[in-house]
């Protein structure tokens, strides 16, 4: 997983620019960033965000793991399936997609 994916998480919790949920971030794609989608989202959902995020030109991230992981990457004691940042520096958002494309390729 990437090293950068995990800051970014850690200090967006901290400030408070993270959206958390697959409902809630639905509802606040046009305030989005970027986001993160873990193995867990149903095909439906995944499907659903993915097209909003197209339409606003958001990056979408596919963790590869489950919102078990996901959340135990936030440092919290719950599953997350969904996350979207309010706020993300445009480097690190670069630096992620490059991380997890990387990621991707070598599964």
């Amino acid at each position: 997983m990437s090293k950068i994916l995990e800051k970014s998480l850690k200090d967006a919790l901290k400030e408070d620019k993270l959206t958390m949920g697959t409902k809630q971030v639905l509802n606040s794609v046009k305030n989005s960033k970027l986001i993160v989608l873990s193995q867990s989202v149903e095909k439906e959902m995944f499907e659903k965000i993915e097209s909003d995020a197209k339409k606003e030109k958001i990056p979408l991230v596919n963790f590869q793991g489950t919102s078990v992981a996901l959340g135990r990457l936030c440092g919290l004691q719950f599953r997350i399936s969904t996350i979207s940042f309010t706020s993300i520096a445009d480097a690190n958002i670069k630096s992620i997609l490059k991380d997890t494309e990387v990621e991707e390729k070598n599964d």
